[in-house]
């Protein structure tokens, strides 16, 4: 059986809060393509936030930068 792991208002509101302001406008721009928050993930002092629309995926860095293709291993 495979459990679905759904997010909630409360997670995105969560996530949200991790991000810097230059993560929170790059968010904001790759939203209006589409694309969902859907985490953050802490790498040394840095924090990047992954985003998905469709089968699609992209980063954004600590400075704000956006990768579309981005080198990210997803846990399952």
């Amino acid at each position: 059986m495979i459990q679905e792991r759904r997010q909630t208002d409360k997670d995105m509101h969560y996530f949200w809060e991790e991000l810097n302001l230059a993560q929170k406008f790059s968010v904001a721009e790759l939203q209006r393509f589409g694309y969902e928050l859907r985490f953050v993930r802490k790498q040394d002092k840095h924090k990047i936030a992954v985003l998905f629309a469709g089968d699609k995926i992209a980063a954004i860095d600590n400075e704000g930068q956006i990768n579309t293709a981005p080198t990210v291993i997803l846990r399952h």
